[in-house]
């Protein structure tokens, strides 16, 4: 997928760095350089509106600077929509942000997939399934050599819990999932939050989807408020109960590669507080 061979974990930020103020594309990635951050997540968040002009930019500071990029679909995302029109706008949505990522060079995109709307759960798996293999195969077909990575979700509400996740990237070669260890933390309301628990979850990847997952890996975290339905909102990692020192020990003991996407409210001091305490280790 777009010929990426990592050779180490990379540290992004979601979206341009807070610091680049109502700047440009340009001046975002200046700014991630001069911090030595490794690259951003392209935040497509009420659509895909990028110009073909802001397209080539993007895609020629990428290369110049050695930049690792991903894309986050635009969150009005419901495959399992009852209304048939929402749900094939749905497809649409993940298939123009594959088509923006080829553009740019990001190796991978990610969507929050579904809601469960009540339904029984196996029913919304073969739902998501067969809209998944729609994107699949226009993207195989339209040659978009990207990762197709449905986001672990945050609410029990929604479709998207870790087993789900890594059972649909099993149906399709050009699927794989994107790991939201703060969602899964808020879901599961306070577990997945230990060394043992992290170890457990990247052995559980390795195991069943081979070691291409955990050598191109596509993860998000922040700190995280939560309650009884799971996530509320996304906190800065110090104000928060969300391990991170202890998830970073298990990507360097797993020898993780791909990109670690920050989602911090404070996103580059963040990003740099993760990428600081993994050299440290």
């Amino acid at each position: 997928m777009q010929n990426y061979v990592f050779d180490k974990l990379n540290f992004l930020t979601a979206g341009m760095p807070l610091s680049t103020g109502k700047a440009s594309y340009g001046r975002a990635f200046e700014i991630l350089s001069e911090l030595g951050l490794d690259g951003m997540e392209l935040e497509f968040v009420h659509g895909v509106r990028m110009s073909d002009e802001t397209r080539e930019l993007v895609q020629k500071e990428r290369e110049s600077r050695s930049l690792v990029l991903t894309a986050h679909a635009p969150f009005y995302v419901n495959l399992n929509s009852k209304e048939e029109e929402k749900a094939e706008a749905s497809v649409q949505r993940i298939i123009e942000t594959g088509l923006a990522a080829q553009a740019t060079g990001a190796f991978s995109i990610t969507f929050h997939a579904a809601y469960y709307m009540q339904q029984d759960k196996e029913f919304v798996y073969q739902v998501v399934k067969k809209r998944v293999g729609e994107i699949s195969d226009v993207f195989k077909k339209e040659k978009i050599n990207v990762w197709i990575r449905p986001e672990t979700t945050g609410k029990g509400t929604q479709w998207g819990d870790l087993e789900e996740i890594i059972r649909l990237s099993k149906e399709f070669d050009n699927v794989l999932p994107c790991i939201d260890f703060s969602h899964l933390h808020a879901r599961s309301v306070g577990k997945y939050n230990t060394y043992d628990e992290f170890s457990k979850i990247l052995e559980t990847v390795g195991k069943e989807l081979g070691q291409r997952a955990l050598d191109n890996f596509h993860a998000h975290l922040a700190g995280i408020d939560y309650g009884a339905k799971g996530e509320k909102k996304h906190l800065i990692l110090e104000e928060s109960d969300m391990n991170y020192k202890d998830l970073l020990k298990a990507f360097k003991e797993f020898n993780i590669k791909g990109a670690l996407v920050c989602e911090s409210p404070n996103i580059e001091e963040d990003a740099l507080l993760l990428r600081d305490y993994y050299n440290s280790l």
